[in-house]
């Protein structure tokens, strides 16, 4: 008989709002800003409740200025707060650009050590939604070319539930990517769990491939490894979790073990978080390889509205079994 006791099942969301929850309680100096988190409870709801707990001055609806209101965050964390900023969607992350990079990543450096930024900032990604190509962008890529920031994406309910408070305790600027599509998935919650911010995680071992992944693709791979093992392929399916700093350790145990790869990202491939997984194993684990490296990605357009459309633009179980089964059959 399996002991569910010291588990409890939870949505993704719900997980997000619960760790929100209990920082806001534990740490005074945490306080929520950005677009309609407070009386509309956040776009995605992870925020409801919260402004009647907490109050209009820790749960703080915002101007409709991501340029403003994540300057306000950078401020008040150089002031000893720890600011937690909502920006609605990785697209309006754009509209902060500088602040970002030109301020909250640099500042630690600029200042000879003197100062830091310790800040989050939170914001869905991907796409999967049919919300068309000005809310559907998976921009943690670009984010993780920039030195002096860290950058999360949670795709298990753990991490969704416990990233922020370690992203919290972090001394510099951290970036949690919630992919949109992952907010209505459910699963069981460990009672006692705890997770770090600096390392990937094998979410299924296998021996024949590794599949590589992270975000709104996790779900996917292990989809595609559960089918795979019906035909006797193992695949093991590594969480990146961590896109900066890259646990390249991790990456490279995979590959040797495995001697094959399939990188699966939703980002664009050109210029792409997978371009860089794909380097890594090449500096490093070039001569642990029976087959080349292959990817899979979102395709080169805008995403688009319609359903079939974007469905056939994303990554899917489909796309990565082919990918797999392609580097078996030159490996052969």
């Amino acid at each position: 008989m399996i002991d569910n006791t010291n588990k409890k099942r939870i949505s993704y969301r719900d997980a997000l709002h619960d760790g929100l929850r209990e920082a806001l309680q534990q740490d005074p100096r945490v306080f929520l800003l950005g677009e309609d988190v407070g009386r509309y409870g956040g776009t995605y709801a992870v925020s409801k409740n919260l402004l009647d707990e907490f109050g209009p001055e820790r749960i703080r609806d915002t101007p409709l200025s991501e340029l403003a209101f994540v300057g306000m965050g950078i401020g008040a964390a150089l002031g000893g707060m720890r600011p937690i900023v909502e920006v609605m969607t990785v697209n309006f992350s754009l509209l902060a650009l500088d602040q970002i990079i030109n301020t909250a990543a640099i500042y630690h450096h600029m200042s000879g050590g003197q100062f830091s930024v310790p800040l989050v900032i939170r914001m869905s990604t991907g796409a999967g939604r049919q919300v068309a190509a000005q809310h559907s962008n998976s921009f943690e890529g670009w984010f993780a070319h920039i030195p002096g920031i860290k950058i999360l994406a949670p795709a298990t309910i753990d991490d969704a539930r416990h990233m922020l408070a370690a992203a919290l305790a972090d001394p510099d600027p951290v970036l949690l990517f919630e992919h949109a599509a992952l907010y209505n998935m459910e699963g069981e919650l460990p009672a006692d769990g705890s997770v770090d911010i600096k390392s990937a995680k094998v979410r299924r071992a296998g021996t024949d491939v590794a599949l590589i992944t992270y975000g709104g693709s996790l779900p996917k791979a292990l989809q595609a490894a559960e089918a795979l093992a019906q035909e006797n392929i193992s695949a093991e399916v590594l969480d990146l979790r961590v896109l900066r700093p890259l646990d390249t350790g991790a990456i490279v145990a995979s590959v040797r073990k495995c001697h094959r790869a399939v990188v699966i990202d939703e980002g664009w491939r050109s210029g792409s978080l997978s371009a860089e997984v794909m380097a890594r194993i090449m500096e490093q684990a070039f001569f642990d390889l029976d087959a080349p490296v292959a990817r899979v990605c979102a395709e080169e357009v805008p995403i688009p509205y319609a359903r079939h459309l974007e469905e056939a633009a994303l990554p899917q179980p489909e796309k990565i079994i082919t990918a797999v089964k392609a580097l078996l059959g030159e490996s052969a």
